[in-house]
């Protein structure tokens, strides 16, 4: 017998609430701030390959992956794309727009189907000002992806192709091995090349190699990291 309707919505409003509790970005915050960002927030289903933003929009939400996977790109003029990060379940997308008010810095689409809660700066700004935690929290996180950042640049200035191919593949190993060690990575090959600053076909051939010694499993939209330990030792410049 099905649950009637209420006990549902009951049911989706503490599961809801629970998420946003549990995600890393807000667990140490203060309850009143998860209960007044929860009565905020709108939570949103989107299909694989749904484009949830483009370089150059206005910018007024912060996005949290609950489910799902979204890469963030930016395009050229010669259609060619830089892959900048893939957000996994746990991590939050979008602040800046969010922070100053202006543009997209860069595209972001769903790579597979997603599960996300939005909040309108509308709502974010006044909880910065009367909550310096809150501000804290989120200047570390931007702190983080400059480092990432910073760090992207140096890879490709002054290491080998296979020391970066590993070194993104370990940084996207980590971000989804907390549902499972053998997670698999939702990425293309064309992605990953994209992500280190390579053709396609490098990144294929480095990585059909790495099949063979079984370091890592390529499935269709994916790869599965099997040795990490491997891959360590080539990110530490191991050419």
């Amino acid at each position: 017998m099905a649950a009637p309707a209420s006990d549902r919505a009951q049911t989706d409003t503490w599961d809801y609430r629970a998420q946003l509790r549990s995600h890393p970005f807000f667990s140490h915050l203060d309850d009143s701030i998860i209960d007044r960002l929860f009565s905020r927030a709108i939570k949103r289903k989107v299909k694989k390959g749904t484009v949830l933003f483009r370089k150059g929009d206005a910018g007024s939400s912060l996005y949290a992956v609950c489910t799902g996977a979204v890469r963030i790109s930016a395009p050229s003029e010669q259609g060619k794309d830089a892959v900048f990060n893939l957000i996994s379940p746990g991590e939050i997308f979008g602040e800046i727009a969010l922070l100053d008010g202006g543009q997209r810095t860069a595209d972001a689409v769903a790579v597979e189907a997603s599960e996300l809660m939005v909040i309108e700066r509308r709502e974010v700004i006044p909880l910065l000002r009367e909550h310096p935690e809150f501000a804290m929290k989120l200047i570390e996180m931007l702190c983080s992806r400059l480092r990432r950042t910073s760090e992207q640049v140096e890879d490709i200035l002054f290491l080998g192709m296979s020391s970066r191919l590993a070194k993104a593949l370990l940084h996207l190993h980590r971000q989804s091995a907390g549902a499972s060690p053998a997670k698999k990575i939702s990425i293309t090959q064309r992605e990953i090349s994209q992500m280190i600053g390579v053709s396609r076909e490098s990144a294929n051939k480095q990585l059909r190699d790495w099949e063979r010694r079984k370091w890592v499993k390529l499935e269709r939209g994916g790869v599965i990291v099997l040795a990490p330990s491997a891959l360590i030792e080539l990110a530490a410049g191991g050419d």
